[in-house]
C-alpha cells in the first residue's frame, strides 16, 4: 500500500509494545531535532493499550513529557467528562499519570456547538503552527484507529472532500449524531501515521482497505512526505494471506 510497513504482533499487548517503542523512539528523535513533540491522538479500544503502556514506570521514564503537545484527531460531540470522550480516555489512561504540562494538552472543545468547536480547534491549531489563512500543519505523529471510518471521516461523507479547512464538523446519519475531525490534506502530511488494529471483528475491513477492494476513507490516507505504519495483531491479519 504505497509504501505503507505493516507490524504484526501476537495480541493486543504485543501490538501495543510495538507500537509503543516507535513512539518513544519519534518522540526523542523530534524533541532532540525540534525541540518538541507534537502528536494527535485516537480514540477506541485499541490505542487505550498503547496509552496505558506508555504510562507504565518502565517507558513512563523514557519519554521527555515536558517537551511533548497532545492534540486529538477527531472527538465525539460530548463534553471532556462524558464516556464517549476521546480526550478523557486519553486522560484517564495515559495523561492524568505522566508529567505533561497542562498547556500542552490542546483538547477539542466538543461541549460547544459542532460547527463552532470545529472553527475555534482549527484556530488553535493554526495558532501552534504559526499558519497564515493557508498552509497546513504537519503533526510529527497521528494515531488512527479502524473500522468503516478512520478518525471521524466516514464513508460517503463530504468531509472526505475538504481541500481547505483543517477541522470539520460533520453529522454521521448512521450514528444521529456530530463528530469533528481534523481532515485529510491534514492527515497526509503527517510525518507518521501509526494506525493500531486489532482483532478478529477488523479483519475483513482491513483486508478490504489494504487490497483496495472497496472504497474506503482509510485508503485516502497516502502520506504526502512521511511514513505510514500499520500495527496490527494477528487476529486482524488473519485475512490477509486470503
Amino acid at each position: 500500500m504505497n509504501g505503507a510497513e505493516i507490524i504484526i504482533g501476537r495480541d493486543v499487548a504485543d501490538l501495543s509494545e510495538r507500537a509503543a517503542a516507535e513512539f518513544v523512539g519519534v518522540a526523542n528523535r523530534c524533541v532532540g531535532t525540534d525541540g518538541r513533540f507534537v502528536v494527535a491522538l485516537s480514540g477506541g479500544g485499541t490505542p487505550k493499550s498503547l496509552y496505558s503502556l506508555l504510562a507504565s514506570a518502565e517507558l513512563r521514564a523514557q519519554i521527555p513529557w515536558v517537551q511533548i503537545h497532545f492534540f486529538w484527531g477527531d472527538e465525539r460531540a460530548a463534553p471532556p467528562d462524558h464516556p464517549d470522550s476521546n480526550y478523557r480516555t486519553a486522560f484517564e489512561s495515559l495523561l492524568s499519570k505522566v508529567p505533561v504540562p497542562k498547556e500542552s494538552l490542546h483538547r477539542i472543545e466538543a461541549e460547544l456547538a459542532p460547527e463552532a468547536a470545529a472553527a475555534k480547534y482549527e484556530r488553535t491549531i493554526r495558532d501552534f503552527f504559526q499558519l497564515s489563512g493557508v498552509g497546513w500543519p504537519r503533526f510529527d505523529l497521528i494515531l488512527l484507529g479502524l473500522g468503516g471510518h478512520t478518525a471521524s471521516l466516514f464513508p460517503g461523507s463530504e468531509a472526505l472532500n475538504e481541500t481547505a479547512r483543517v477541522v470539520v464538523a460533520t453529522y454521521v446519519e448512521k450514528l444521529k449524531s456530530y463528530r469533528i475531525t481534523l481532515t485529510l490534506p491534514v492527515l497526509n502530511r503527517a510525518a507518521n501515521i501509526f494506525f493500531l488494529v486489532a482483532g478478529e471483528g477488523k479483519a475483513a475491513v482491513l483486508r478490504d482497505v489494504l487490497q483496495r477492494s472497496k472504497n474506503l476513507p482509510a485508503q485516502q490516507i497516502v502520506p504526502v512526505d512521511g511514513r505510514l505504519v500499520w500495527f496490527l495483531d494477528e487476529a486482524a491479519a488473519s485475512s490477509l494471506q486470503s
